[in-house]
């Protein structure tokens, strides 16, 4: 599992962070998520269900880009607790409400 995170998900201390943000909206959610998406083999993507609610752009952006991927919804609470188990979080300058993804990837072959 590799989550991208906006600039506000707290990441636990023993997960791997890879610490992108520059400035408020550099780099953004959606183009780490495109950069992401070319290199890697994604079988599910995991989204808060608050992203529907909030941030219903996102979760449009996350269908578009992972088309005929499963997506799973889950509670704000469960995603943070998932992200434990995470290899690492990628964090962006996004500021945009639940703008955050786990992506679950195997192999392409």
């Amino acid at each position: 599992m590799l989550v991208v995170a906006d600039a506000g998900l707290p990441i636990p201390d023993q997960v791997r962070r890879i610490d992108l943000a520059l400035i408020k909206g550099i780099p953004t959610f959606e183009d780490t998520v495109k950069a992401i998406s070319s290199e890697l083999s994604v079988q599910t993507i995991i989204i808060a269900d608050e992203t529907c609610s909030q941030s219903p752009h996102i979760l449009s952006f996350l269908k578009k880009q992972f088309q005929g991927i499963e997506v799973q919804c889950i509670s704000h609470a469960e995603f943070k607790e998932k992200i434990s188990t995470a290899k690492a979080v990628i964090r962006t300058g996004e500021f945009t409400p639940y703008a955050n993804v786990i992506l679950v990837s195997g192999v392409s072959f």
